[in-house]
C-alpha cells in the first residue's frame, strides 16, 4: 500500500493553462474517485469523504474558475489542506442536500448543532466526529449550515478494526430530529482504507 499524501504544496499545483488542457479528463477521473467515497445517511445527508485527490481537484477548480492567480493560491491551500486526512483519521464534507428552498430552510432550523451528534461505529468502538473549527456551523438562531466539515480521529486499534472486513462500520447521525445510520458499503470501505498510513 502506498503512503497517503497529507498536504498539497505549491509544487503540486499545475499552471492553469496546462490544467485547462486536461481539465475534462481530470474531472472525470476525480468524479470516479468521489463515487466510492460518497455515503448517504437518511433522506438528506450525504458524506463526501475527502482525500488528497479530491482536494487537489478542488483547489485547481477554484483557481481555474476564479482566476485569482498568485494572490489566490495561499488562501486555497489554507482552506483545503485541513480536509486531507493526516494518516489516522477520515475527513468528510457533510452536505444536507434539499433542493426545495423552503423545505431546506425548515429542515436546517430543526438540525441545531447536528455536527455534535455524528459518529462512526467500528465494531463496538464509537468515534465521535470532530467538527472543523473554522467557523460556527450553527447560528445563534439555531439554524445549522447545509455544509459541515468533520473529522473522525482514530487510534491505531480503530484503524486496524476499520481495515478488518469482519468488522461492521456504521456512519450515524443521532440528532433528535434526524436519527439515521448507514453501514459503509464495501466499495466505500475499500476506498477509505487508502486514507490511512
Amino acid at each position: 500500500m502506498t503512503r497517503a499524501n497529507h498536504e498539497i504544496t505549491r509544487d503540486d499545483l499545475m499552471a492553469m493553462d496546462a490544467y485547462g488542457a486536461i481539465r475534462k479528463d481530470k474531472r472525470a477521473e476525480v468524479s470516479a474517485i468521489k463515487r466510492d467515497r460518497r455515503v448517504g445517511v437518511g433522506p438528506f445527508a450525504t458524506f463526501y469523504f475527502e482525500n488528497y485527490d479530491t482536494m487537489w481537484s478542488q483547489i485547481h477548480e477554484m483557481l481555474f474558475i476564479e482566476k485569482g492567480g498568485e494572490a489566490q493560491i495561499d488562501d486555497e491551500l489554507t482552506a483545503y489542506n485541513p480536509l486531507i486526512p493526516k494518516g489516522k483519521e477520515l475527513v468528510a464534507t457533510l452536505m444536507f442536500e434539499i433542493p426545495n428552498p423552503e423545505q431546506r430552510d425548515r429542515e436546517l432550523r430543526r438540525l441545531t448543532n447536528v455536527e455534535d451528534t455524528i459518529s462512526l461505529k467500528i465494531g463496538e468502538a464509537v468515534i465521535a466526529a470532530v467538527p472543523e473549527g473554522d467557523v460556527e456551523r450553527t447560528k445563534a438562531d439555531g439554524k445549522t449550515s447545509s455544509v459541515h466539515f468533520i473529522k473522525f480521529p482514530m487510534t491505531d486499534d480503530q484503524v486496524a478494526a476499520f481495515r478488518d472486513d469482519a468488522q461492521t462500520v456504521v456512519l450515524q447521525i443521532d440528532h433528535a430530529n434526524y436519527g439515521h445510520m448507514a453501514v459503509l458499503p464495501p466499495a466505500a470501505r475499500a476506498a477509505l482504507k487508502g486514507d490511512f498510513d
